[in-house]
């Protein structure tokens, strides 16, 4: 029986998976590795220690699995998306990779926008706005601060991409990835020449762009030897962990949408014809399945939001939770079903690291507003839930706007495990809420691209339809609906009303 490697460059840790045909997990591991931040806003890794990692977890979930070297068939790619790891002639590092996260080239941000003539020119050149998390302002960022560096980079390879060229020695990398750059012609699934010469960038500085069910590369004896593994194993081109998760939830077909609450907070459609948000709210990609398109927005602090205020206000819940040896977000979403919908007005923003969607704004600010005497503590635990799921309503409006069908929301990441917080979005985002049988996020979207690369299943679709059901439907609530309809409309009077104060207090 052929069995599939997905390997999945996350921001704490590389998670691998070991799938076989029928679309069983076998096992998974995972090994984690330090986030650098140099300065306020500054978020690095050293591309090392991802490939350290990956050799660990890979060594672990075979040893785990009892799986020999010679079963597998095929190895797919996920990671962090927007990273820059930046190379020298010879494939050495240059300096640490900066992350999705990194906030340091708000003036690059504004440099692109002005040599596209303007955010609209950008948008329609490729389909996105400047956002400081993306790849290409991190390019002139370095070629702004650190020159020496920048004439001696021969290749910019995002953090997946970089894990490839050490396994196969080939550079390349896959449309959805490569969508996040800010580099790529969405529509023609290539690099756009155009924003390259007006921002004075050589193309060889990028990789081939493959679609993501392709074979890339074959691993070589020395990757073989570092991961436990056997050479020539078909390495596919794999995919930027948003559309990985997609896939690995089965989300791949016109109607279906993902709403995923990890530290972020994302929903994500897939699009049959390319379509995007004139004013850039959301991103427009290109999807893992060949030749169709995905739009999704990121809130920066999903359930981040939740796990702030369990660290700073559910000291007791966690003591409690640590005594009965369960989970404290148990604790804190009961706590939270005592509250009652809306909260008696009580709001709370979750732009507590700033904000990528729809504001493009990292200088907003996170608050609770509306509290009063009667405010109690499981109003302000549910509030955080509902502001998160407000603003994942703010993604999905923009997307309705668009003419994008939404006939079912497969819910997934930590999220997706609350009965609370299901129920909340099938209510406030009005469209019935689903839980799959999958819940490896993109370390299994991988393995099912390794698998259509390698002749397992003949297409994406295929793959998931054997292997991906649904388990479970949450319905929505017309009672509860129009509460958090009318809770919605005072919470998308706050951004606007506090966006001009916001500066002054990061001042």
């Amino acid at each position: 029986m052929a069995i599939l490697l997905g390997i999945d460059i996350g921001t704490s840790g590389t998670k691998t998976l070991l799938l076989d045909e029928k679309g069983k997990v076998l096992a998974t591991a995972m090994a984690e590795y330090e986030l650098i931040s140099p300065k306020p806003g500054w978020y690095e890794q050293r591309p090392l220690d991802w490939w350290g990692a990956v050799c660990e977890a890979t060594q672990a979930v075979m040893k785990k699995a009892k799986v020999k070297p010679s079963e597998i068939k095929g190895i797919g790619l996920s990671g962090q998306m927007h990273g820059s790891v930046f190379l020298d002639s010879k494939g050495r590092v240059l300096r640490p990779a900066l992350l999705w996260n990194d906030q340091r080239t708000g003036e690059e941000c504004a440099e692109i926008e002005a040599a596209a003539g303007g955010r609209e020119g950008l948008v329609k050149m490729v389909a996105n706005p400047a956002l400081t998390g993306f790849t290409a302002p991190k390019i002139l960022w370095l070629r702004k601060n650190e020159p020496k560096r920048f004439e001696l980079t021969k290749q910019v390879l995002l953090p997946k991409d970089f894990i490839r060229f050490l396994m196969t020695g080939v550079y390349a990398t896959e449309v959805s990835d490569a969508s996040g750059t800010l580099l790529l012609d969405v529509a023609k699934r290539d690099w756009s020449n155009e924003l390259l010469a007006k921002l004075r960038l050589d193309r060889s500085l990028l990789p081939k762009v493959h679609e993501s069910p392709e074979i890339t590369g074959v691993l070589t004896k020395e990757a073989a030897d570092h991961m436990g593994l056997i050479p020539g194993i078909p390495v596919v081109g794999g995919a930027g962990d948003v559309s990985a998760g997609a896939v690995g939830n089965g989300v791949v077909k016109a109607g279906q949408l993902a709403s995923i609450i990890g530290t972020s907070g994302n929903v994500f459609a897939h699009m049959d014809h390319m379509a995007f948000d004139p004013a850039g709210r959301v991103h427009t990609l290109c999807h893992a399945v060949p030749g169709k398109w995905c739009v999704f927005g990121c809130m920066l602090s999903g359930g981040g939001s939740l796990a702030w205020f369990r660290d700073t206000l559910g000291g007791e819940e966690v003591a409690a939770a640590k005594k009965a040896k369960v989970d404290p977000y148990s604790l804190l979403t009961k706590l939270a079903e005592a509250a009652p919908a809306g909260c008696e007005g009580l709001q709370f923003m979750p732009h507590l690291t700033g904000e990528r969607c729809p504001h493009n704004d990292p200088q907003a600010r996170g608050a609770f507003i509306g509290l009063t005497r009667r405010t109690t503590k499981a109003m302000m635990v549910r509030a955080v839930m509902e502001g998160v799921t407000f603003g994942m309503r703010d993604l999905l409006e923009i997307m309705r706007g668009m003419r994008i069908p939404a006939e079912t929301i497969r819910a997934t990441g930590g999220g997706a495990r609350s009965e609370l917080w299901l129920q909340m979005q099938a209510d406030i985002l009005r469209t019935p809420t689903v839980l799959t049988n999958s819940d490896q996020g993109p370390a299994l979207g991988v393995a099912l691209l390794a698998g259509v690369g390698t002749g397992v299943w003949k297409n994406v679709e295929e793959a998931c339809t054997a292997t991906i059901s649904e388990v479970k439907t949450v319905k929505t609530r017309a009672r509860e609906a129009k509460i958090h309809d009318s809770s919605y409309a005072v919470y998308k009077e706050l951004y606007p009303a506090l966006k001009g104060i916001f500066p002054k207090m990061g001042a």
